[in-house]
């Protein structure tokens, strides 16, 4: 799928893409940090049906939304030739035990025997987090590993 880029002068830059139905829908980058989400009217795609102002918090909840389900989906279907290993989504919460410490602390491989292959946060991929990553809360987990591994794995963020 081709995106777009334009530069707005002296606003920022659009970066949009056309979807299924013929319109446009993308982000405005605005020069001061501000971001807006766009979607264009159906009969014409330089005209905006709708623009809604998003704060950085609000961005990066759209887009981890957006990001982490798709790659799960991907990697469930990876692994469907794989009897009993599947692949789960898991949150770092507001107060959960691991908020501000290190995935080495979690020792999650060797007592779950799950992997964690991704991690969203604010909208930014982070492929493969090596034991010195930070969670904050707000973090979501692509876990892979068996179902009891996975159920394991959330209990373990939730209550240590």
């Amino acid at each position: 799928m081709n995106v777009d880029v334009t530069a707005l002068p002296g606003i920022g830059v659009r970066k949009d893409f056309e979807v299924r139905s013929g319109r446009r829908i993308g982000v405005v980058a605005h020069r001061d940090g501000d971001i807006d989400l766009i979607v264009s009217k159906l009969d014409d795609p330089d005209a905006c049906a709708a623009q809604i102002p998003l704060s950085t918090d609000e961005a990066a909840v759209l887009a981890n939304l957006l990001g982490a389900p798709q790659l799960v989906a991907k990697l469930n279907d990876e692994h469907s030739d794989m009897p009993g290993i599947t692949t789960r989504q898991l949150h770092v919460t507001n107060g959960s035990p691991y908020e501000g410490r290190t995935l080495g602390d979690t020792a999650m491989r060797t007592r779950t025997k799950v992997s964690i292959v991704a991690l969203m946060r604010a909208g930014q991929l982070h492929p493969s987090p090596g034991p010195d990553f930070t969670f904050t809360a707000g973090d979501v987990l692509v876990v892979v590993g068996t179902p009891d591994g996975l159920d394991a794995a959330a209990k373990l963020l939730t209550h240590g």
